[in-house]
Order: C-alpha cells, then sequence, then structure tokens
C-alpha cells in the first residue's frame, strides 16, 4: 500500500491539535496586541538574492529555493550549482529578513517607533528529527526606531507577560551583549579573524564546559595566550553572582575592559522589566552568544528548568534594514518558539460556548436538522450533525475527543430537543 504522509519535517494537524494550537496562538497575539504590537503580514517568499545577501547566516545555507519560470534542462544544465542562475524567489526561512524588507518598502506610512507582530510559517531544508521540522511557526515582536534600552524592557515585558497567560511557569531570560563578547575576547588576546570560530566553540559552553572549550581552542589552533586567558578567566567565574539583576552582577562576571557603556545599557533594560513586573527572573550571562550573524548588540534567550534547549530567543540587528534602506534604523525583535511551547503548556479548552452534537435518525428530513441547528448556533453555540449509528457510546466518545460538550438525539417531527452533558 502506498505511503501518503506528508513531506518529511513537515505535519499535518488534526482538528483537536490545530484547535489547541490555535488557543495557544489566540493568547500569544492578545498579549502583544495588549503591550501595543501590531500585526503585520508579508509574504511566504523573497527574492533570491535578498534571502542570500550575507544577513541571515547559517539559515541561509537552509532555504529553499524556487526556480525561474521557463527552465529548460539545458539552462539546468549550465547553471550547475549556481542558485542564483537557477532561482529569483526562495521560501522565507525567518521572519526578521522579510520584516526588515517590509519596514524599508513602508517606512513612510509607519510610526517613528514601530512595533511589530508576526505569527507565521517558515520554512528551512533542516534534517528532519525530534523537534525539528521544514516547517514550522515563529512568533516575532519587532521594535523599529529605538536605539535605547526601552525597545529590549518592552519586549522582554511582553514576552514574559505572554509565557505567564500560558501558565507557563519557571521560564527566565538570559541576556548578554555582542559587544560584550567582543570586547571579552579583544581583552583576552584573540585576533579578529579567529573570533568568528571561537563563538561557535564558546556556543558549547554549557554542553562539553570550561575544559572542553579550552580543548576544543587548542584544537582550532587559536592562539594560547588567549585561551590560556579564557580558560583562567572560566575557573574564575562565579556560577551565580550575588544580588539581582543589575549592574553589580554584570561587572562581577565580565573582565576589566569591558566599556562600561554596555554595563549600563544591560543594567537599563534589568530595571526597566523590573519595575514593570515589579520582579524579573532575569540572569546576565556573559557567554550567551546566539548564533545570528546580524545581531549588533543586545542578546537573549528563554530558558526553562524543564528543558535544556532554549524556548526563544532574539536580539538587536542595527545594521540590518539598512541593507534595505540605505540608512540604519535601530531593530530588536524576540521571537517565541512556539513549537517548542506548545508542547510544554496545557490550555483548558474554549469555554465561550457550548459544543452540541446532534444525533439524529436518517429519516429526519434536512429542513428539520437545520431547524434545530440554526436555533443552538444562534445561542452561540457550536453545532455538529451526525447520524446515529449502532455504537452510539463510540460515537459520542468520539465528539467529546474533538472538544464537544453536550448532545442530544434528534428524530422525525421532534420539535423540542433534549440536550444532554456528555462525558
Amino acid at each position: 500500500m502506498a505511503t501518503v504522509n506528508p513531506p518529511r519535517g513537515m505535519r499535518d494537524f488534526l482538528p483537536a491539535d490545530k484547535a489547541r494550537r490555535e488557543r495557544v496562538l489566540a493568547i500569544i497575539r492578545e498579549r502583544y496586541r495588549a503591550h501595543g504590537f501590531d500585526e503585520i503580514e508579508t509574504p511566504v517568499m523573497e527574492e533570491h538574492a535578498r534571502l542570500h545577501a550575507g544577513i541571515g547566516g547559517d539559515n541561509e545555507k537552509l532555504a529553499f529555493n524556487v526556480l525561474k519560470r521557463g527552465l529548460d534542462a539545458d539552462a539546468v544544465r549550465d547553471a550547475a550549482e549556481d542558485t542564483s542562475a537557477l532561482s529569483d524567489l526562495g521560501l522565507r526561512y525567518d521572519l526578521t529578513v522579510p520584516l526588515s524588507r517590509f519596514y524599508a518598502s513602508h517606512r513612510a506610512e509607519l510610526p517613528t517607533v514601530f512595533r511589530a507582530v508576526q505569527i507565521a510559517p517558515v520554512w528551512r531544508a533542516e534534517r528532519p528529527q525530534k523537534g525539528r521540522y521544514r516547517q514550522f511557526v515563529q512568533c516575532d515582536i519587532d521594535v523599529m526606531g529605538d536605539a535605547t534600552s526601552r525597545a529590549e524592557a518592552e519586549l522582554i515585558t511582553a514576552t514574559l507577560d505572554a509565557l505567564d497567560a500560558l501558565g507557563l511557569e519557571g521560564t527566565s531570560v538570559r541576556i548578554n551583549d555582542r559587544r560584550a563578547l567582543d570586547a571579552m575576547l579583544d581583552t583576552f588576546g584573540f585576533p579578529a579573524e579567529e573570533r568568528p570560530g571561537v563563538l561557535i566553540t564558546i556556543d558549547k559552553l554549557d554542553k562539553i564546559g570550561p575544559a572542553g572549550v579550552a580543548a576544543e581552542l587548542r584544537e582550532r589552533g587559536g592562539s594560547e595566550t588567549a585561551v590560556a586567558a579564557l580558560e583562567s578567566f572560566l575557573a574564575d567565574l562565579p556560577e551565580d553572582a550575588p544580588g539581582s539583576f543589575g549592574a553589580e552582577q554584570i561587572r562581577a562576571m565580565l573582565p576589566a575592559g569591558v566599556p562600561e557603556e554596555i554595563v549600563e545599557h544591560l543594567t537599563g533594560i534589568g530595571a526597566a522589566v523590573i519595575a514593570a513586573r515589579g520582579a524579573a527572573p532575569l540572569q546576565f550571562d556573559p557567554f550567551l552568544v546566539r548564533g545570528m550573524g546580524y545581531y549588533t548588540g543586545t542578546i537573549f534567550e528563554i530558558a526553562h528548568p524543564d528543558v535544556s534547549y532554549s524556548l526563544g530567543g532574539g536580539g538587536r540587528y542595527d545594521g540590518m534594514i539598512g541593507r534595505f534602506l540605505g540608512q540604519d534604523v535601530p531593530a530588536v525583535g524576540f521571537s517565541i518558539g512556539f513549537e517548542r511551547i506548545v508542547e510544554l503548556v496545557q490550555i483548558a479548552e474554549d469555554s465561550a460556548g457550548s459544543a452540541v452534537v446532534l444525533v439524529h435518525d436518517k429519516d429526519v428530513p434536512v429542513s428539520e436538522l437545520l431547524r434545530h441547528k440554526a436555533a443552538l448556533v444562534a445561542t452561540g453555540a457550536r453545532v455538529r450533525l451526525e447520524k446515529r449509528t449502532k455504537n452510539l457510546k463510540g460515537l459520542l466518545a468520539r465528539a467529546e475527543a474533538d472538544g464537544y460538550t453536550a448532545f442530544a438525539t434528534v428524530s422525525a417531527s421532534q420539535d423540542d430537543l433534549d440536550v444532554k452533558p456528555l462525558g
């Protein structure tokens, strides 16, 4: 028998799964809207050159490219591996590149400081495995036009509020700054040409530990004096600096030589978030890296004690919009990892109205069925028609699994319905 599964790395969602996902998305949307973010929509495809402009990091290698129309076999063979000759469009691999293009296109129609929401699917040619899909939903909020710490504070506050509304307890936000990382690597003595590789290794710190980081850097041919300085710093680094998130904690976890303005920027973010929430689960992590090459300042990730991976993240990307607009615009964004979070949260069924199954005999006229259905729908109920089967118990069990809460039986010439609860 032929298989009829969806393409590898992509999924079908049954009605109950789809309804649950939509309830989670509705909560996220509502909280973002409450914080003053406005939802936009961009096309699922962007120009090939834009998706491969060197601003998407490793994701550019995972882009699904769309063949130009009208290509024949000879043209494909002659182009060989030159994707730009074969493709003029591609599926978006994230929502940040489309947003930057959107802002450059519509800047005159937008407020000076624009707060955007984008919730939509993206596509990457990942190797499918548990938790990694080729099509998945991203939930992004971004602030454009604000270079101050207020922008990061608004993003973190709105994100924590959304997580609270989802009932996801125990989350925390790890914060760092790419400028602080650069300053540290400079202090330790890593040459500029070594730093991209050094950051890749440092990003594994929580998995391989300080000794593993030092060993891998030496294997990569890193400068010995610089590796030794980093190794010594890691050995003396306090596991948890004393006091709440603030200047004292941040300075205790940074080497001398990191500019004070970076400490002040991070401290300002923390103070604003704490003022808004009364308290905030913030943690300064001097070795948080974030893999995207377009980050220029603050970076952050959502951590949860029940999982080893992050549940979302983001950062400041002040240089990206300038690629499209010709002048730099400050921008910072935060993305919730929807596919990961939807598996963790427990969301109750929608109780806004009843959901009724009308179980009818086969000889009931359609006009009678629709009359009863319309009367229930007018009260705000959700109604499904089901023809009576021999196994009525099984029919009702399936309806209950689909979210229905009540049922009524309908026979010919029946005037009134006796609606009873399921379960």
